[in-house]
């Protein structure tokens, strides 16, 4: 038997546990063991991909796709755009209370917005939260700065064509994206400083 964490996530397919009947030990060999243990795994792979990962997904180079949502916490009517950004670099990221890596990139992002909001880069998070009251928990004790706006229909999401949690689009001042990048380490922040440098230098060649 193969037990499988389950994840409870908007657009997400839920993994739960997959029963694989292993051959009796008298009647089993390495070969038969090895392709089953090989088709479990496949399995697992196929069950734990996001559901709302349909169609082309959002590239380098290209604009990114149009966005507005209603802001966490506020009122329905209370929406945030791209386009309201329009002339900022911003950094675009998909995010979750479940997703570990989030535990390490908010405090990171908040310090690069401290650092470049006022040469005009902005941050834009995009909360996928099934249930707001989630998300609203896991930003109770982060004095986060940077907008913060929810998705739980999923749909944006599958109109970038996320794969997994955190995912980040790098946008220049035009909008074009020029940088993705998916899951989030310590490291990392240095390297997405680097980027943000470079988008600054091209407004002073």
């Amino acid at each position: 038997m193969l037990r499988l964490a389950r994840i409870s996530g908007p657009g997400l397919l839920v993994c739960d546990t997959l029963q694989t009947r292993m051959p009796s030990p008298g009647r089993s060999n390495g070969h038969a063991r090895g392709l089953i243990i090989a088709c479990s795994w496949l399995a697992v792979l196929f069950l734990c991909a996001p559901e709302f990962v349909v169609g082309a997904q959002a590239e380098v180079g290209q604009s990114a796709p149009p966005l507005e949502l209603p802001r966490i916490g506020g009122k329905d009517s209370e929406l945030v755009s791209l386009k309201s950004l329009e002339g900022k670099i911003v950094y675009l990221d998909f995010w979750a209370s479940w997703c570990g890596p989030c535990l390490i990139s908010f405090p990171v992002f908040d310090q690069l917005r401290q650092e470049f909001n006022p040469r005009g880069f902005e941050i834009l998070a995009v909360n996928v939260d099934e249930y707001e009251s989630d998300a609203l928990l896991f930003l109770k004790d982060r004095s986060t700065k940077y907008p913060v706006v929810r998705d739980g229909a999923g749909d944006t999401p599958r109109l970038y064509g996320i794969r997994g949690m955190p995912t980040g689009f790098l946008l220049d001042r035009q909008g074009v994206i020029r940088y993705r990048h998916e899951g989030f380490r310590r490291a990392d922040g240095d390297r997405l400083r680097e980027r943000i440098l470079q988008l600054l230098e091209e407004d002073n060649p």
